[in-house]
């Protein structure tokens, strides 16, 4: 049994790992802003204290998730908001880990395979990729600089740069799956921008092969072996819930809806042309590797 505190726990992606760690008999705690369970531990995300540090002592895994959901509008407020979310909380982790006499073996750091640069025919990997010039590339570049800029000998240290992740509770599955039964899910824009992304079990199963893989450190994609268009991802979404047809969405129509629900458009018109090399490389098999797999598992 391995004692795993996770950061930011209290949304979807870290709900998903609560419940699947917790079924394999691990222990769980959850670092929390507004704690309610037994299980649960109150921090602020940016300031040292006791209450939460010494949760680290003796730790297995520490797995931060904190920052604010990039599901929003741009604006120089939310921009500043969902950067500062991601540093501070990742410094200070660095800082407490620090001032433990025995620290975390392994201290897992979300990021985002939208550090990547918008692509539709180059495949980006950990280590051959081009850099992109966006909010979400700079967002992704000072976050990982904050998870280095603590040393932490003792520490085995993975970044985890996630992508689209489909579950049944949250995430890009539910409103993907709300647009095609409303008769919207043909393609969105023109259709061929590349879409990585990786089922919730395959996600929490990444997380447990590199904790049980002692060798594996740095940066590591969590995305399908093969990104998938746009195109083909919603007529898989209409097959497998048996709608007949999609009515598309034009760019244009993309960016008058994004600025009614406060949204950015680049969200779903972005290329995310992202292989996970590294997990192939480490040995990692996906159970859901095809779009068609995972939305039978997620429909049924």
């Amino acid at each position: 049994m391995k004692t795993i505190l996770i950061a930011g726990g209290t949304g979807f992606i870290g709900q998903t790992l609560e419940k699947y760690f917790t079924n394999k008999g691990h222990q769980v705690k959850i670092l929390s802003r507004h704690p309610s369970r037994e299980n649960e531990i109150y921090w602020n995300a940016k300031d040292l204290e006791d209450s939460w540090v010494s949760h680290l002592e003796n730790l297995d895994v520490l797995i931060n998730l904190t920052g604010k959901n990039i599901n929003c509008k741009f604006t120089e407020k939310n921009k500043e908001l969902i950067t500062k979310s991601r540093i501070d909380s990742t410094k200070i982790l660095g800082k407490a880990i620090d001032t433990c006499q025995n620290p975390p073996k392994l201290w897992m750091n979300s990021s985002t395979t939208s550090l990547y640069k918008d692509s539709f025919d180059t495949e980006m990997s950990e280590e051959n990729h081009e850099i992109g010039n966006d909010f979400e590339k700079e967002v992704a570049e000072v976050w990982e600089e904050a998870f280095y800029a603590s040393e932490n000998p003792k520490t085995r240290k993975i970044i985890i740069r996630t992508s689209l992740v489909f579950g049944k509770g949250d995430g890009a599955f539910v409103p993907l799956k709300k647009l095609t039964q409303f008769g919207l899910g043909g393609k969105q824009g023109s259709g061929k921008q590349k879409v990585s992304w990786i089922h919730q079990t395959d996600f929490a199963r990444a997380i447990e092969f590199l904790m049980n893989k002692e060798d594996a450190s740095g940066p590591f994609n969590f995305c399908v072996p093969n990104p998938i268009s746009n195109n083909y991802m919603m007529e898989a979404f209409r097959k497998a819930i048996g709608i007949p047809f999609g009515l598309p969405s034009p760019e244009f129509i993309l960016k008058i809806g994004a600025y009614f629900i406060q949204t950015e458009p680049e969200l779903i018109l972005k290329s995310r042309n992202v292989i996970p090399k590294k997990l192939l490389d480490s040995g990692f098999e996906f159970q859901y590797s095809t779009i068609e797999a995972a939305l039978k598992d997620l429909i049924d």
